[in-house]
């Protein structure tokens, strides 16, 4: 079978080969991800997930992969910063607390369809102006749910986490693999 990966995100690409996967192809779709009034991260995590994987191309030999992560403060959703000034309102909230980071992983096949969010806690450190200035001018908040990737510099402001570290990256690895068994593909016989 073949595995179609429905996202334009080089990290979980990047997740999958840790595991050694390599998708047959790569085809990010693209969908409003405009949160609904008064919908719950986790929910609306779980149904950009489910809209990827809706609008993915697919066919009858291929397993589709769909995944969407954000950061959620209490019943606040933090998606990925428009802009600089936005990334730096994230970084301002989410300095010296903790929250959750939400991943939720959608697959289907010839066999059907199967959904699994997973949330992991996160706690940064207090950041100084200073700090929140130079990571943001880094860049490398962009394309970051919550304004920051916890695989690059931001680590150095990293309390402590409870939870997948790959799923905060982007793509649990432990239920990927097993929903992907699920749908028919064997994860390990891949090259």
């Amino acid at each position: 079978m073949r595995l179609v990966l429905a996202s334009a995100s080089e990290r979980r690409v990047q997740l999958l080969h840790q595991v050694g996967i390599r998708p047959d192809a790569v085809c990010p779709v693209d969908i409003d991800e405009t949160p609904r009034r008064g919908e719950l991260p986790r929910s609306y995590c779980i149904r950009m997930a489910s809209e990827k994987l809706a609008r993915a191309h697919d066919d009858a030999e291929s397993v589709t992969l769909a995944a969407d992560t954000i950061v959620a403060v209490n019943r606040r959703i933090l998606g990925k910063p428009r802009d600089e000034s936005q990334a730096t309102q994230f970084l301002q909230l989410l300095s010296g607390r903790r929250h959750r980071v939400i991943t939720a992983i959608a697959v289907k096949s010839s066999r059907g369809s199967w959904k699994r969010d997973i949330v992991s806690i996160v706690r940064l450190k207090g950041l100084a102006k200073h700090e929140i200035d130079a990571y943001v001018a880094s860049g490398e908040w962009h394309g970051k749910a919550g304004g920051y990737g916890i695989q690059g510099r931001a680590a150095a402001f990293v309390q402590w986490i409870s939870g997948s570290y790959p799923g905060i990256v982007g793509l649990p690895l432990v239920e990927t693999v097993s929903l992907l068994r699920t749908a028919g593909l064997d994860p390990g016989g891949r090259k």
